[in-house]
């Protein structure tokens, strides 16, 4: 399968994409969308959220019908009205969220995607699964339970099935957002194999840095339009400002005072599902924000549920400003002032076919028995603007961009919090609306509130964390100050090694 990438001279076209338009109501998603990707190439998505890439691929993938224009695969005009045909034209689409059924097998999973009328039987499939990892440097147990496996680990699983299916163009929505290090240097070394044996690699990214190292061209989209096509390397500062229309500048983090305990965890024991994390202490204070590093089911996910009220300690004790809250339910942390964003925007904080004005009052600490709903709208205008929401009060959520999504979000919480606990707080996001995010977040770190927050970016943890606390195994593995460590460190921290 694998072998070296074709000359220039026996290249074919690759991918035309002509005239791309989309309109979701008045909103213009894509708005005639033209370029031309070589096979054989890796080539970089970009775009701020809502800019219509997202839309693109879904198009590109078969999960939307255009309203007009072409795609084209080698010369041939590709009929996309379903994944099912994108994959049978040689196109396949690798979701931040890998589509794989997490209570079936490696293996099951891997038979459901079997070409023809009839399922594989499983020791032919259990053949095909071996081969097909074992050329793409892959490595899997066939009798694991998908639920089990690493986001990275069902990437892997979802990039084979989808090149067994005969995926000549493979597209990649955030890949990075939430595996490890080690996963993402193998990630890119898979993509660069598959480049060089003719594919067409498409990688939708924010982070400009994974652009530059991966990629050999890009486009970049704003507002539904191609503004800017290149062949790398591109100066930074450059595709920021086709990116955003400006030249954007983070601002520098400005140092906090700390105040008394918030969160106080003394000799606690959680345990959800197959993490245990014991003997836990930990203390938080009034304006300081405390980073979770490690891989993936290491025990950030659990101690954040625990501190919200999601999951019942064993053992222990939990207090928040002296109160114990221990066995408390999650309406009961509410009261005391802990509030949670989750990773997952639309399937735990957000509601699909709501409205921003229905969230705004399922969200708002009121006990009358009806709804005001013109008061509603005007009061959803007002936090649209103040938030700066790309929608109407009507937009149901699943309509707004992810990074919509999460300013929907902060907007939700209430206003007296004293815990705030967030789970990937940036994920899928381009620079700016995660900048935005994170000065909307420190505002409240102004206010005395504490902030713990989860995250798989180390340059995130740096920047906005006082201390940064790395599991390892279900266990805190240690805790540093973060002046006082580097990313190397880190690394090697979050892996269960010391620095030497």
């Amino acid at each position: 399968m694998f072998g070296s990438r074709p000359s220039s001279s026996l290249r074919r076209m690759g991918l035309e994409i002509r005239d791309i338009y989309k309109h979701f109501g008045p909103v213009r998603a894509n708005d005639g969308i033209t370029f031309t990707v070589e096979e054989g190439s890796l080539h970089g998505v970009l775009g701020e959220n809502g800019a219509g890439k997202s839309t693109l691929m879904k198009i590109l993938s078969g999960f939307y019908e255009a309203d007009s224009g072409e795609v084209i695969l080698d010369g041939e005009v590709l009929n996309l009205r379903s994944p099912a045909d994108a994959i049978a034209a040689g196109v396949g689409m690798l979701h931040q969220d890998p589509l794989v059924f997490l209570p079936f097998t490696v293996l099951d999973n891997f038979v459901l995607g079997s070409p023809g009328p009839i399922p594989l039987d499983r020791s032919t499939a259990r053949d095909e699964l071996a081969k097909m990892s074992e050329q793409l440097g892959f490595h899997f147990d066939p009798s694991m339970l998908a639920r089990d496996l690493t986001i990275g680990e069902r990437q892997q699983l979802e990039i084979t099935r989808l090149i067994w299916l005969g995926a000549r163009v493979l597209i990649f929505d955030e890949p990075t957002t939430g595996i490890s290090a080690t996963q993402r240097i193998q990630l890119f070394s898979t993509l660069n194999r598959l480049a060089e044996t003719g594919m067409i690699v498409l990688f939708v990214s924010h982070k400009l840095e994974e652009v530059e190292e991966l990629c050999d061209s890009l486009t970049v989209i704003r507002q539904g339009k191609v503004v800017f096509e290149a062949e790398m390397p591109v100066p930074p500062e450059l595709l920021v400002e086709k990116m955003f229309g400006k030249v954007f500048h983070e601002e520098d983090r400005q140092p906090s005072t700390l105040g008394g305990p918030v969160l106080e965890l003394e000799e606690i024991i959680i345990e959800e599902g197959t993490t245990r994390l014991e003997g836990l202490d930990l203390q938080t204070a009034a304006g300081e924000v405390v980073g979770l590093a490690g891989l993936e089911g290491s025990g950030q996910r659990t101690l954040l549920r625990a501190c919200a009220g999601l999951l019942d300690p064993s053992s222990g004790r939990l207090l928040v400003d002296g109160t114990d809250l221990t066995k408390t339910s999650y309406r009961g942390h509410l009261a005391a002032g802990v509030h949670f964003l989750p990773a997952g925007r639309l399937e735990e904080g957000l509601v699909e076919g709501i409205s921003i004005s229905e969230h705004l009052v399922l969200s708002a600490d009121d006990s009358s028995f009806f709804v005001d709903w013109k008061a509603a709208d005007e009061a959803a205008r007002q936090e649209i603007d103040q938030y700066s929401i790309k929608g109407k009060p009507t937009s149901p959520a699943e309509a707004l961009s992810g990074g919509n999504q999460q300013r929907l979000l902060l907007a939700m919480i209430p206003e007296e919090v004293r815990l705030l606990l967030l789970e990937h707080p940036t994920r899928g996001l381009d620079v700016e609306s995660a900048a935005y995010v994170w000065r909307r977040l420190l505002e409240r770190r102004s206010d005395g509130t504490s902030i713990i927050f989860a995250s798989a970016d180390l340059d995130e943890l740096l920047r906005y964390s006082d201390r940064i606390v790395v599991f390892f195994a279900g266990a805190v593995f240690a805790v540093r100050d973060t002046s006082a460590t580097d990313g190397e460190e880190l690394g090697y921290l979050i892996g269960g090694k010391e620095r030497v």
